[in-house]
């Protein structure tokens, strides 16, 4: 997770930018795109439909489309889906962000189940949608579907649907935009209400450790790096735990918006390198911290230019750099070290087009992640999907 595994990739990014290789039209939305089998698969919304919609890779030329009907009365930021779609062989896996899943064939789009949360599982859709992407383990597909009785966490059977394991209560906390992952065969789940610990095949939890988020928004993917667990939230700040035992070894002391001390992630996950932390705040401050104490190293505004609320970029480990991509749809390579932030090279790859709330130079956002796969980049905003060539 964070990590751009890939060789051949151009040192510095040219003085023109990268190599364009194709753009499509698309509708709006926050998901970013998913690569897999040579296409490229991305949600989307417009006049009340949601579409999940396959491409070419190499073409950019739409092969199939699958929509259902979503109504986004209630929802903020209702500009479009929320969670990336999730590929598994010949099955693709769509979230809407009323609480639809559709189970479909990733060869023509053809419907194989689908699945409502508020309908199936009487779920309550939270204030900004359903986020969290389906996670496949083994034969199992687990969802954060926010259902009652103690269905916050549901596994389905990825070929049918049917319900095979529920977990955790949501009666008493929102099911927060936090992604769940599995490390070392243990399933995180970053809620409103705090964070726990499944075992991933039968749903009992390992350990919890409750924390009440303010304005129920965990939204940071949680970090692991050997025995650790990191999750951090934009007022509280950060907490470091061991994954096996639930252990806390430290945690942030301040519950500020404006007067932080660790890293208080919007949505971008932080980067554990070796004994030091590396995130952006929700101011867009990038920060470094000693990853034993959380004390913190050094802090920079260089990446992401503007210290405004909810200002963002996502981080990603290549080799000898980190890539980052910052919501005015600015692509960097840059150095982090403890020793302070090193800028090799930064450009433009798409124009910011979604609502960005009360601040902002541009009035607007790119919120979706890139794919970074096969030695190409490819962003999407509200109105197209871009690719282009990274390799040398």
């Amino acid at each position: 997770m964070g990590v751009w595994n890939e060789s051949g990739l151009v040192d510095t990014i040219p003085p023109d930018g990268l190599p364009l290789v194709w753009r499509t039209p698309v509708r709006g939305g926050y998901s970013g795109p998913t690569v897999a089998a040579g296409r490229v698969f991305l949600t989307d919304y417009a006049d009340g439909v949601e579409r999940l919609a396959a491409f070419d890779e190499s073409t950019g030329r739409q092969l199939w489309q699958h929509t259902w009907k979503a109504d986004y009365r209630g929802i903020e930021y209702a500009t479009g889906p929320r969670a990336a779609p999730t590929v598994d062989g010949d099955f693709v896996y769509a979230l809407g962000a009323t609480g639809r899943l559709s189970c479909v064939r990733t060869s023509d789009g053809q419907l194989l189940w689908s699945r409502s949360f508020p309908e199936d599982f009487q779920a309550r859709i939270p204030l900004w949608g359903t986020t969290a992407a389906p996670l496949v383990h083994g034969d199992k597909l687990i969802v954060v579907a926010a259902g009652r009785p103690d269905a916050k966490v549901v596994a389905l059977d990825k070929r049918t649907g049917a319900e095979v394991w529920r977990s955790l209560e949501s009666e008493g906390s929102e099911p927060g935009y936090s992604q769940p992952v599995i490390f070392a065969g243990r399933l995180v789940v970053f809620h409103a209400g705090g964070v726990a610990v499944l075992n991933p095949d039968t749903g009992a939890v390992h350990w919890e450790h409750p924390w009440r988020i303010t304005f129920n928004t965990p939204i940071a993917t949680p970090v692991n790096s050997g025995p650790f667990l990191l999750v951090s939230a934009f007022f509280q700040g950060a907490r470091l735990f061991r994954l096996d035992s639930g252990e806390l070894l430290w945690r942030g002391k301040s519950d500020s918006e404006t007067n932080t001390d660790t890293i208080h992630a919007l949505m971008n996950s932080p980067l554990i390198e070796g004994e030091y932390i590396y995130g952006f705040c929700n101011y867009g401050q990038l920060r470094c911290l000693r990853l034993a104490t959380g004390e913190r190293v050094w802090e920079s505004q260089q990446a992401t230019v503007e210290k405004a609320r909810n200002v963002s970029a996502f981080l990603v480990r290549a080799r000898d750099r980190c890539v980052i991509f910052n919501d005015r749809g600015e692509l960097i390579f840059a150095r982090l070290s403890p020793d302070g932030y090193s800028e090799m090279s930064r450009t433009r790859l798409i124009r910011p087009t979604s609502p960005a709330g009360s601040r902002r130079e541009a009035k607007a956002v790119v919120w979706a992640h890139p794919a970074f796969a096969n030695g190409h980049v490819i962003v999407r905003n509200d109105e197209e999907m871009i690719r282009y060539d990274a390799r040398r």
